[in-house]
């Protein structure tokens, strides 16, 4: 998962960052308002951003408007001192509002996992196949199949997300540091490197492609090869 920090310093950036890694494997970005924001979001798919409330309402609407009209599954949570500010702040469109935690990564970070829950799995079990995130093993029938490195988290993305369709460019965003110098032929070597190996352990595909839009993960026993 990637996300967004918005108007943090640098210090608690890392605090919050600790603190995520016990829920996700999650890339973070930090920008210092959301002027700078947009210098992220505009190049870079986020599946949550958190935001310091800085009183400035007509742009955190702008912003919030344009992230959600770029990908509306975006999540965005808004830290805030004052209690009074919620209601205005939920009007805007945000999907969660933190009041007077602005100095707590852990409770922010619990924030982050109930809003973000179904993204968390420390092992996935589906049928025969078992994805151990935390360890990155991956068995079937009791039979170990190998995967490293990026190979397993693309896996392990998709298989969270079952049935969610991602394209190159998502796949991209969400697990490279650095996205805008990875290649879409990357993602594609290491699908079918992933099929191939999945295969013939499984017997059937578990990573389809959806013509146009990109890929999915689907635990469905077919000979189909797409």
């Amino acid at each position: 998962m990637r996300i967004l920090t918005i108007g943090f310093d640098d210090d608690f950036i890392k605090e919050l960052e600790f603190e995520l890694e016990k829920y996700f494997i999650c890339i973070v970005d930090s920008a210092r308002d959301l002027y700078d924001a947009t210098n992220f979001t505009d190049f870079r798919h986020y599946e949550l951003i958190i935001i310091v409330d800085e009183g400035e309402k007509y742009t955190l609407e702008k912003y919030s408007n344009e992230v959600k009209k770029k990908k509306r599954e975006t999540k965005i949570i808004v830290v805030t001192p004052n209690e009074k500010n919620q209601v205005e702040l939920f009007s805007l469109g945000v999907d969660d509002v933190i009041v007077n935690f602005i100095d707590s990564p852990e409770v922010i970070a619990v924030r982050v996992l109930s809003n973000m829950r179904k993204l968390f799995g420390t092992q996935i079990d589906i049928g025969k196949l078992v994805i151990d995130i935390a360890n990155k093993k991956i068995e079937y029938d009791d039979k170990i199949v190998s995967l490293n490195g990026k190979t397993f988290d693309i896996l392990a993305y998709l298989a969270l997300r079952e049935d969610r369709v991602f394209s190159k460019d998502e796949i991209i965003n969400a697990l490279w540091e650095e996205p805008e110098y990875v290649s879409d032929n990357t993602v594609e070597v290491a699908i079918n490197q992933i099929r191939k190996r999945l295969k013939s352990i499984l017997g059937f595909q578990v990573i389809h492609t959806v013509r146009r839009r990109g890929y999915k993960f689907s635990y469905e026993k077919t000979t189909n090869n797409s």
